[in-house]
């Protein structure tokens, strides 16, 4: 419990210096991404289980830029080695949200760490490996689907076993953060200065560079639905994002989200936490708790 609460207040301080945030939450979804609710043994399932440190996974083309990630926390793990990968990888995860203004999420830890061979495989995720498991930005779907909310619901929902409130308050994620040219290919905004746009190109905002989904991307609120609502064609919007609106059972949370920044927080809390434990299993079964 010590290492954890010592971990824990090195990890809010570094990320509050480096303003890297951002890439550490999305290891972490990456690493949770893999799971597959219809796969019943541990390892085989994916998730939340730190094998995103190893090439199997971390060489998928959708986890590109995310070896920076890994490095930050290499340090952290070599001081603190009786926390295992998984566990690091969340807790950072969870400390970028609060320390960019998010919600207080209910952690706990004591996470199997999973080994090189239960990388989740090209084709073992049935055709959602190829992008580490989660959504695609845009068509054409890896899960064949045919509209952005069919993909959406088969991704987090029949695989990963997320609602619809659940979806979008994930989604809202995208608050914060940013696509690049050369790690998704989604946007035509490189890294480094001056590539890209008036949000991104600031300076003491760390590396320059992407699209943004918001214009403050360091600051995690309810800025993304608002966005998503009024329009902005200066920043990034897939169809993804866009169908959050226009699918009805989507569309009723996402309201409430952009109008009601507490109950963005409190769903998108419990959905965070839930993603974290996906695929895991707990010494002790219950789990460490750390609020």
């Amino acid at each position: 419990m010590d290492q954890l609460t010592s971990l824990r207040a090195e990890l809010m301080a570094f990320i509050a210096k480096q303003n890297c945030g951002p890439i550490l939450i999305r290891l972490a979804w990456h690493d949770s991404g893999t799971y597959d609710q219809r796969k019943k043994n541990f390892g085989e399932r994916g998730g939340a289980i730190g094998t995103i440190i190893f090439d199997g996974e971390m060489n998928f083309g959708a986890n590109n830029g995310l070896p920076k990630a890994k490095k930050y926390l290499e340090a952290y793990k070599n001081k603190y080695p009786a926390i295992g990968w998984a566990d690091l990888i969340q807790m950072a995860s969870a400390c970028a949200v609060e320390q960019m203004g998010g919600p207080k999420i209910a952690m706990k830890y004591g996470r199997r760490d999973g080994i090189a061979s239960d990388c989740a495989g090209s084709t073992s995720r049935e055709g959602f490996g190829g992008n580490a498991g989660l959504p695609d930005a845009k068509p054409p779907f890896g899960c064949g689907s045919s509209n952005p909310a069919d993909h959406l619901r088969a991704v987090f929902g029949k695989k990963m076993g997320f609602t619809d409130e659940e979806i979008v308050a994930l989604s809202g994620a995208h608050t914060i953060g940013r696509a690049f040219a050369d790690r998704s290919g989604t946007v035509t905004e490189g890294s480094g200065n001056g590539k890209g746009t008036q949000f991104t190109n600031k300076e003491g905002m760390g590396m320059q560079g992407g699209k943004s989904w918001t214009k403050n991307w360091l600051t995690f609120d309810n800025e993304y639905f608002k966005v998503l609502k009024d329009g902005n064609s200066s920043l990034a919007c897939f169809p993804t994002d866009a169908v959050l609106f226009e699918d009805a059972g989507f569309k009723v949370c996402a309201e409430k989200f952009a109008q009601d920044n507490n109950a963005f927080m409190m769903s998108y809390a419990k959905a965070h936490k839930k993603l974290s434990e996906l695929g895991s299993e707990f010494e002790p079964s219950n789990g460490v708790p750390l609020v």
